[in-house]
């Protein structure tokens, strides 16, 4: 059975999809840059060995990088899930993990990177907005695509009802994905598409 480990930041809403979906896999550890993450506790509850490494211990991205590197491969997993971790990544540490780490980000990628995207999707004007899972790369919010999942946006909609729309969807997709991989059924092919065998 493979195994992963999910990074968080704060209530892991997503990590809590993907413990909820009983995914075929076995979940080593969740770990967060935050003490005070809520969704360390819901972790817990649910019998998964948790972990904390305050990026504020080190004098540098790459010192944390380097230790996190260190943190993740002592529970030896498959595959690295980012579930709203709230850190922009070393080149040194997507290249470990090529190909064995995946993102959720809050928009169809490649639109709208970056943080605030429900707003930036509004003044856009965009009818569709949605969510996108990609293997992770050294480009921030960038990456080959695994899959997707739209929602309209209303005439009626701000950041928040449109923010919610969206994660409805995440919380959907994830698991999906998580799922495809586990079970062998996602391949990167030369020129970093994702096939899905099945």
């Amino acid at each position: 059975m493979k195994q992963i480990v999910i990074l968080i930041s704060g209530r892991g809403s997503n990590m809590q999809a993907l413990v909820k979906a009983q995914l075929p896999c076995r979940i080593a550890a969740v770990i967060s840059n935050q003490p005070d993450a809520a969704g360390l506790a819901f972790a817990r509850e649910h019998g998964i060995e948790t972990a904390v490494l305050s990026h504020r211990d080190f004098a540098s991205r790459e010192e944390y990088d380097a230790a996190l590197m260190q943190l993740i491969d002592g529970y030896q997993p498959d595959l690295v899930v980012l579930a709203g971790f709230m850190r922009i990544l070393t080149a040194g540490f997507t290249r470990h993990y090529t190909g064995r780490m995946l993102n959720i980000h809050p928009s169809l990628l490649p639109a709208f990177k970056g943080l605030h995207t429900h707003q930036q999707a509004l003044q856009a004007g965009v009818k569709l907005h949605g969510c996108t899972v990609h293997f992770v790369t050294a480009e921030l919010d960038h990456g080959p695509i695994v899959s997707q999942a739209a929602v309209p946006v209303l005439a009626e909609d701000d950041e928040s009802s449109l923010a919610a729309r969206v994660l409805v969807e995440e919380h959907r997709l994830y698991p999906e994905a998580v799922r495809l991989f586990v079970e062998n059924r996602l391949h990167m092919e030369a020129d970093g598409r994702v096939r899905v065998a099945g």
